[in-house]
């Protein structure tokens, strides 16, 4: 077949572009893309002729292609169609056989297929009864976990539920057999554990009620057992300083095994402590029920659910904040109650609080940190150090801010032996040691005030032993350690023992208020407070009771004798303050210091002495009677000197009974040595004009009466007689070194130095000078009677008038 040649007109019209679209096609067609896009541009572009033209012109110039190529293999295809004539045959053949084949196969094979199907139907039937036990199985398992939890609910267990629900959710949750089984657990789960969670909150919130009545009675067991402890502390010391005084080694082995026991009994537990109390019966109903009900297993078994529920941190904050809440509570102070009253409760409180806080911190698994705990406990302890501050400031009576002090310091105790910072407690007990004090002094003052009021200042009776003890023995003013025959009259009076057991009392108060707070060597404090008891209000008071002047001379000497009592009384105060403070007594004794109370001593005894000056005074103006120019010296003295001495024997014989020896010898010498310058008065008064050589020899009558009575009284003394004799003759020397330069023949030797001193050293030159003058007779000559009326002069007045001479010009 001739080739086909295109006409020239399609050339001609198409133009250029038409070229391009037919080169742009043919390419496309070719190489088998996808002529869509010629298409839509065909329409788009509104000649779809022209692509149509555009196929058919490639079509036609396909032909002719298909053409040369038929001609090229013209020869194959007749061969090819033979072939496939042969194969139609070979085609045939093998149909009619297969066909054969087939219909032997029917046969044969079916008998095998309706075996097959049954085979195939019972293996799905055994299929689906696995996949119906597998899901039974399972539905099993879940129900047994779920059975399990709601008896665990039923039995309040808690935890072995939530580990059952635990187990369900991970096991099989994703694996449950039906939509139904499934939404049910979902549903379920949540109210599971929402059930859970509500019911150990119900639980927290019962025991954080039941943990505070709890606290309360831990803290007052704790606090008294922390008082027990001091107890036996303080007699282990009392044992320990007898064994140093005493040095015997077997009381310092017995000391050592009581120290051992000691320390053996304070490592018991608290808690441990407080239960076997409340078991044994030993305190009241509510406080046995709270011991024996103080359990932390519902806080541990809260806090153990919360982690099964992963809201530990929740858990460990709301615990927190509740216990501070009630701490916070724990701190309100009513204003209804006094505070020495409710202080004990108050305290007790907040020591059981921590010591449950400590126990929860130790063995709580981290349900509280230590910085919690502290965060606490600086609450705490800022919230009792103001309280303390503002009832101290108020407080006006010593015993009450002991007391309380007392308490405190227990507290502190029980509390630093679980790691707790109490000095801020014990500075504010130190920053009142001088309140307490000054109130003290106040309180003693007024009963100081009180015994000397009520005392009759007479000797006091002591009927039986207990009473020698309880008044003399106990306070160690005993003069000899033999028990006298009752009834037994004391040397002092009942202000003595009183005075005493004050004394006594404010040191056993100061060193109780000094002791555990924070100091060891608080003995130079309290024997500072001690000096100012003595001498600002003991010494005061007993001085205001002598300067008052209400007293008479048996109270005045009653006084004067309690005073040498008071001395030995004051001894074994310090003594007892040492030994209180834990210090030795040699330690003690090295800062002795004089008589605290020397001034109302020394006022006593000068007010007896005024007294017993003024009842001589009434004695002396029997003086009036004396006759100073007497033609004869007196027989037996004048009449004045035997009534003092009457009176001075009568008060000897009452006052030894009741004075001590060196103040009878005080009061003594000065009675004496008032009648020694009675009688050198008796020479210069203005009533005596003159005087004879009888007169002087009645005042030495007089003299030696008073001296013979000295002489007498020396036995009274512990010294020799003969020391105590001169000893009492000292005060009137004066009286009778004039009357011998009187008497003398020669009293020009006044003028000698070493005379004068050895002789007359107690005479004045103006007294001599004055009395010498008034020295005449009754022809008012000097010395009439020692001489005659002659015109030699007695050597006696020679002398005398040398002196008077002498005397005038020395003045």
């Amino acid at each position: 077949m001739p080739r086909r040649v295109a006409p020239d007109s399609y050339s001609a019209a198409g133009g250029d572009a038409e070229r391009q679209d037919l080169h742009q096609l043919s390419s496309a067609i070719c190489n088998g893309e996808d002529l869509g896009p010629f298409v839509r541009k065909a329409f788009a572009s509104g000649r779809p002729e022209s692509l149509l033209q555009s196929l058919r012109h490639y079509a036609r110039s396909k032909e002719s292609e298909i053409e040369e190529v038929c001609k090229a293999h013209y020869q194959d295809f007749i061969r090819a169609v033979d072939d496939l004539r042969s194969l139609l045959s070979d085609v045939d053949s093998l149909k009619s056989a297969l066909s054969d084949s087939n219909t032997a196969l029917q046969s044969a094979a079916g008998p095998l297929l309706s075996f097959l199907d049954a085979y195939l139907e019972a293996r799905a039937v055994a299929r689906n009864l696995s996949a119906a036990l597998a899901a039974a199985r399972l539905c099993v398992r879940v129900l047994e976990l779920l059975a399990r939890a709601n008896d665990h609910l039923a039995s309040d267990d808690l935890y072995l539920a939530l580990r059952s629900v635990d187990a369900v959710e991970r096991d099989f949750l994703d694996a449950a057999p039906h939509p139904t089984l499934r939404r049910m657990l979902l549903r379920l789960i949540p109210a599971v554990r929402s059930h859970a969670e509500r019911k150990i909150a119900k639980e927290f919130s019962d025991w954080m009620v039941q943990i505070r009545v709890a606290s309360r009675h831990l803290g007052q067991v704790a606090i008294g057992r922390a008082s027990a402890a001091r107890q036996r502390e303080e007699e282990l010391r009392i044992r320990q300083r007898q064994a140093e005084e005493q040095s015997r080694l077997s009381l310092r082995d017995a000391n050592s095994s009581s120290i051992y026991s000691l320390e053996e009994d304070d490592d018991s537990d608290d808690l441990t402590a407080a239960i076997a109390a409340a078991r044994g019966g030993g305190g009241s109903g509510a406080a046995v029920d709270a011991i024996l009900g103080f359990d932390l297993t519902p806080l541990y078994r809260a806090y153990h659910i919360h982690q099964t529920l992963g809201l530990q941190d929740r858990f460990k904050q709301y615990y927190f904040e509740n216990r501070k809440l009630q701490l916070t509570s724990d701190f309100q102070v009513s204003s209804m109650t006094p505070f020495l009253e409710s202080h004990q409760t108050f305290f007790a409180q907040i020591a059981g609080f921590f010591i449950v806080e400590d126990r929860i911190l130790r063995t709580g698994g981290g349900l509280i940190s230590r910085s919690d705990v502290d965060a606490l406990w600086e609450t705490a302890i800022a919230k009792m150090v103001s309280v303390l501050e503002d009832q101290f400031s108020r407080m006006q009576t010593a015993n009450h801010l002991l007391l309380i002090k007392d308490y405190v310091s227990l507290l502190g105790v029980t509390l630093r032996r679980y790691g707790y910072t109490v000095d801020p407690l014990l500075d504010v007990l130190a920053k009142h040691r001088d309140k307490y004090h000054d109130l003290l002094l106040s309180d003693c003052r007024r009963q100081v005030s009180e015994a000397l009021a009520a005392d009759k200042f007479e000797q006091m009776l002591m009927k039986k032993e207990y009473e020698y003890s309880m008044n003399v023995l106990s306070f160690q003013i005993q003069t000899s350690d033999i028990t006298p025959a009752f009834p037994y009259v004391a040397p002092f009076s009942s202000t003595v023992p009183d005075l005493c057991r004050i004394v006594r009392s404010f040191i056993e108060d100061s060193v109780s208020f000094m002791s555990h707070g924070g100091q060891l060597d608080f003995y130079p404090i309290v024997k500072k407070y001690l000096d100012r008891l003595l001498g600002e209000v003991v010494d005061g008071a007993i001085l205001r009771l002598v300067e008052a002047g209400g007293l008479g001379v048996s109270q005045a000497m009653q006084v004067a004798a309690n005073m040498p009592v008071m001395e030995r009384a004051c001894d074994f105060f310090f003594r007892h303050a040492a030994q209180l403070s834990g210090i030795p007594l040699r330690i003690a004794e090295r800062g002795r210091r004089e008589f605290p109370l020397k001034k109302s001593r020394d006022a006593a005894e000068e007010l007896l002495l005024r007294l017993l000056e003024a009842k001589l005074d009434d004695f002396m103006i029997l003086t009036d009677t004396v006759s100073w120019m007497a033609d004869d010296p007196p027989p037996n003295g004048n009449e004045y000197a035997n009534e003092v001495i009457i009176y001075l024997e009568t008060l000897v014989s009452t006052a030894q009974q009741i004075l001590p020896i060196p103040v009878l010898r005080r009061v003594l010498c000065g009675v004496l040595a008032q009648v020694s310058e009675k009688i050198v008065g008796l020479f210069l008064s203005d009533s005596v004009k003159r005087f004879n050589a009888n007169a002087v020899t009645g005042i030495d009558a007089d003299l030696r009466l008073f001296e013979s009575f000295a002489d007498n009284q020396s036995h009274l003394f512990g010294d020799t007689e003969d020391l105590g004799a001169n000893e009492l003759k000292m005060p009137l020397l004066e009286a009778r070194q004039l009357v011998n330069l009187l008497m003398s023949n020669h009293p020009e030797n006044f003028l000698n130095p070493v005379i004068r001193e050895k002789s007359y050293n107690k005479l004045d030159y103006k007294k001599v000078a004055t009395i010498s003058e008034k020295f005449r007779d009754s022809s008012d000559r000097l010395f009439s009677t020692f001489g005659t009326r002659g015109s030699k002069q007695n050597p006696k007045k020679k002398s005398l008038d040398a002196l008077i001479k002498r005397l005038k010009d020395v003045s």
